[in-house]
């Protein structure tokens, strides 16, 4: 069946996995975000996946899928491929329904998502160098096994399950005008679409993709599932490079708008995340808040933005904070010139210590041939309040007679 002609799960397909997973999944908290509210013009709140159970949705889908197995499907056990939300969300499933779960993960995984996955029960393995090969290798597995494979997102009661998220935010925020979800291979936007359009098809609802793995945009241009020929993103969660034939179609006929969000809009919405709400959010998971960080006036408030995960490496969290610094104008690259004798590096620094900025490093440059005789050349970095304490800090070395370049 082409994506065409796919039925699609109904409102009462994800009502009903509502009452299955009554007891099983944490209804997750609505945050009100007044920082983003005062930049969209109205009321922005913040559902809370993250704080789910194995820190995203995907415990939904899975526990879904996985709890209408049959008794023979069940004996056979589980096989799934993620990058880590998935492998976390089927790996607890399994543990809670006594079936054995065999995850594959790209060897590019964070740490931290395979110890949970191995936490949780499951037999989690390493395979290839991104998803591609790890459903390749999930795939071969369930061959020559038996073992049934849990697609992460293009099933039926996959998407139901993710859907439920859509119905506690319209129980939470009756009055919502926009929803705004974080799109990899869609089960999530899919399952959102699903329980809104039937409960409220006014609202609007934003799927937001990664610019450098965004394969809904040219899909729907070609009216088909299109394959990118590669991506390139820090939001490894929604790093899917096709969209499946179910998910596709959901979108097509759900879905307002796919909208798509820089590396620099991800690392900014990570820092603004932690910042101002507190919340400890994954690039992927962050990637709503991005879109509407990028661009407030694109989503009518009342917004609830999806925050669809929270399970990153702290050692990527720091690069993506500095990452988010800068791209919010926090640090300050800067070259001068200046006059190779003692005391002025000193004066220099006096300089940047009255306007209030903080210096991270400093470097000395004597030989380049564009110096002249007695030059030195500073290449200084700076922490700034933001850009216009970045602008204020330029401007008070120029006034000094230094001639400042910034970068």
């Amino acid at each position: 069946m082409s994506a065409v002609d796919v039925p699609l799960v109904s409102g009462a397909d994800v009502a009903a996995a509502a009452e299955l997973l009554e007891g099983v999944v944490r209804r997750t908290p609505l945050e009100h975000s007044r920082a983003l509210a005062e930049r969209v013009g109205g009321p922005v709140w913040l559902k809370c996946e993250n704080l789910q159970r194995t820190g995203s949705f995907k415990i939904r889908g899975a526990y879904t899928r996985l709890s209408r197995l049959s008794p023979g499907e069940r004996a056979r056990g589980v096989v799934a491929a993620s990058a880590g939300n998935h492998a976390q969300g089927v790996a607890l499933a399994a543990q809670l329904l006594g079936l054995r779960a065999t995850v594959f993960m790209p060897e590019s995984a964070p740490l931290p998502k395979v110890a949970a996955t191995r936490g949780y029960g499951a037999d989690a393995r390493l395979a290839g160098h991104d998803l591609t090969d790890a459903i390749v290798a999930a795939t071969e597995h369930a061959e020559r096994t038996g073992a049934v494979f849990i697609h992460p997102f293009d099933h039926r009661d996959v998407i139901a399950g993710q859907g439920t998220v859509g119905l506690e935010l319209l129980d939470q925020c009756p009055d919502v005008a926009t929803v705004v979800v974080c799109t990899g291979g869609g089960g999530l936007v899919a399952g959102v679409a699903a329980a809104v359009r039937d409960r409220r098809p006014d609202v609007r609802v934003v799927g937001v993709q990664a610019a450098e793995a965004a394969a809904f945009p040219g899909s729907l241009a070609a009216g088909r599932p299109v394959p990118l020929a590669g991506m390139a993103t820090m939001a490894d969660g929604i790093a899917v490079g096709a969209p499946g034939e179910l998910t596709f179609a959901h979108v097509r006929d759900l879905v307002d708008e796919v909208r798509t969000v820089t590396e620099e809009d991800l690392s900014r919405a990570l820092l603004f995340s932690l910042e101002r709400a507190k919340l400890v959010v994954e690039p992927a998971g962050a990637a709503a808040v991005a879109a509407v960080l990028a661009d407030p006036g694109a989503f009518p408030p009342p917004v609830v933005a999806v925050v669809s995960g929270g399970n990153i490496d702290p050692v990527l969290l720091l690069k993506v904070v500095q990452h988010g610094m800068a791209a919010a104008g926090r640090y300050l690259r800067l070259r001068l010139r200046v006059p190779d004798r003692p005391g002025s590096l000193a004066a220099v620094l006096a300089e940047l210590a009255d306007v209030g900025a903080n210096v991270l490093e400093v470097e000395h440059e004597r030989t380049a041939t564009r110096l002249d005789i007695g030059e030195v050349e500073l290449f200084v970095v700076l922490e700034t309040r933001g850009p216009e304490h970045a602008e204020e800090v330029g401007e008070r070395l120029r006034r000094a007679g230094y001639a400042v370049a910034v970068g």
